[in-house]
Order: C-alpha cells, then sequence, then structure tokens
C-alpha cells in the first residue's frame, strides 16, 4: 500500500534532511568559484523544509504536486551542491 501525501511528503523531507548538509561550515560552503551561491541555495532549501514541517504539524495535507514540487527543488539544489564540490555524487536527496 502506498503512504498518503502526508506521510510522503515526511518521508520526502528526512530524505533530503539525511542527503543535504545544513550544518556544514562556511568555509567548506563557499570556496569562491561557484556556479549558484550554494549557502543561499541552502539556506532557500531549509526554509521550504521547515515550512512544510510546520505545515504538516498543523494538519496540512500536500498534494502530489507539493511533492513533485519539493522533491525537483531538492534535486536541482543538489545538482549546484555536487557542482560546487560541497557534496559528492553519490549522495542524493531522494
Amino acid at each position: 500500500m502506498k503512504p498518503n501525501t502526508r506521510t510522503a511528503m515526511q518521508q520526502l523531507i528526512g530524505q533530503v534532511r539525511a542527503a543535504i548538509p545544513f550544518d556544514a561550515a562556511q568555509t567548506r560552503v563557499c570556496s569562491g568559484d561557484c556556479s549558484g551561491c550554494s549557502q543561499k541555495l541552502l539556506d532557500y532549501l531549509e526554509g521550504e523544509l521547515a515550512a512544510w514541517e510546520q505545515r504538516l504539524a498543523e494538519g496540512d495535507r500536500p498534494s502530489l504536486a507539493d511533492l513533485s514540487r519539493l522533491a525537483k527543488t531538492a534535486r536541482k539544489i543538489h545538482r549546484v551542491l555536487v557542482r560546487n564540490g560541497v557534496l559528492s555524487e553519490e549522495a542524493g536527496p531522494t
């Protein structure tokens, strides 16, 4: 049986938090040469995850489009972090 969208969103948030280093040191995140500011992307994604955690705590029910949008955003940010050398290829968000 497939999980409902609330459970799926909680699982997605957990996978993203496990795969992306939100607590990385500033020196590791900002190496000077990058294609997209890793720190700003991490801050943005952290805000999105926190907002969804809050909405889930309040009983909100995400749609499949919400799940897809968050997964797509996390994948794009992950690719930029790999390109900037913050993450290795193996660690995937979903």
